[in-house]
């Protein structure tokens, strides 16, 4: 026997499919959902191009209201003043690594003459997919890469090597961007992990001006008031940022779906306070969700959730950014 559904309990898959919004004004917030399934720069058997369909589903067990969030003052929000948009995933299931970055980059070019969207959205959110995503969303955007800023959520510094035989791969992304010319000072990597990198990339970073702010000191001044003063920083010398969460800098107790992450990361609160603290700020113009494999998840799809979680956070974000 199937529950029948209340109507004053809407989903947030509702909102998403257009179901529930309200936003029906020109100046509402536009708010683009981007499936980018990618998992062909990760190691063999990885199964982050299933989550973006599985983000999707998670979305029916939360609701469009968002109750407390943000700081210092916590306030209620409708997600229903936000006009969704999703765009469906970039077909990429069929090519190479290399094609299918650049399928991406082009999809996310395409957007300005996208038939679903009136005008460029106030914010794209990407659901990867691996951390290699992020590279072709910020090429596709088209700015001037001088004048952008990069903030992660990562337990990694991804500037190793990135060049195999399979290509550009998830663990460079950050490297790939500062050789296509994104200033590293304009780069800010938050929640890196204690014991999750080695001494010769994090001088790498060091030497270069990356900026670095691991886990425990991320979390000794608030993760998410953290987030919004770097952002505040970079907004000062960039036209435009990006932001990146990688869901491996969660505590694996968070996100046992990540195949990088382990004991010591962040809570998962301090990554939904991230994710409103990015989407809130004017200058974010684009989000990516990576590194779920839903294949890893436990029984009760945490991770799948968090990154779900990040998603509606991000909305809230956006439904009260200054504009």
């Amino acid at each position: 026997m199937t529950t029948p559904e209340d109507p004053h309990w809407p989903r947030a898959s509702w909102w998403l499919e257009g179901r529930t919004a309200d936003a029906t004004a020109d100046d509402a917030p536009l708010l683009a959902v981007l499936g980018a399934p990618l998992s062909q720069a990760s190691h063999a058997g990885n199964n982050c191009h299933k989550a973006p369909a599985m983000v999707r589903a998670a979305l029916s067990r939360f609701s469009p209201f968002a109750a407390g969030v943000g700081w210092p003052a916590p306030r209620n929000v409708d997600l229903n003043t936000v006009r969704p948009v999703d765009l469906g995933d970039v077909a990429i299931g069929d090519l190479d690594n290399v094609a299918a970055q650049s399928e991406i980059a082009a999809a996310v070019a395409a957007l300005p003459n996208h038939p679903s969207l009136a005008r460029v959205p106030d914010l794209l959110v990407v659901v990867g997919g691996d951390d290699a995503v992020i590279r072709p969303v910020i090429n596709g955007w088209g700015c001037d890469l001088k004048r952008a800023a990069l903030l992660t959520l990562d337990a990694h510094h991804d500037v190793r090597v990135y060049y195999r035989n399979m290509g550009p791969h998830n663990g460079a992304p950050v490297r790939g961007l500062i050789d296509d010319g994104l200033p590293a000072a304009n780069v800010v990597e938050v929640g890196i992990s204690s014991f999750g990198n080695s001494a010769f990339y994090r001088a790498w970073c060091e030497e270069r001006g990356i900026t670095v702010v691991g886990a425990a000191a991320a979390r000794a001044e608030g993760v998410g008031p953290c987030v919004a003063r770097h952002l505040h920083a970079l907004a000062e010398r960039a036209d435009v940022i990006f932001v990146d969460f990688d869901l491996d800098v969660l505590d694996s107790a968070f996100a046992p779906g990540s195949f990088g992450a382990r004991p010591g990361g962040l809570a998962s609160w301090e990554l939904h306070q991230a994710a409103f603290a990015a989407a809130n700020h004017p200058k974010v113009k684009g989000i990516c969700i990576v590194e779920v494999d839903p294949a890893l998840d436990d029984r009760a799809c945490t991770t799948v959730d968090n990154a779900a979680l990040c998603l509606l956070h991000a909305a809230a974000g956006l439904a009260v950014r200054e504009r």
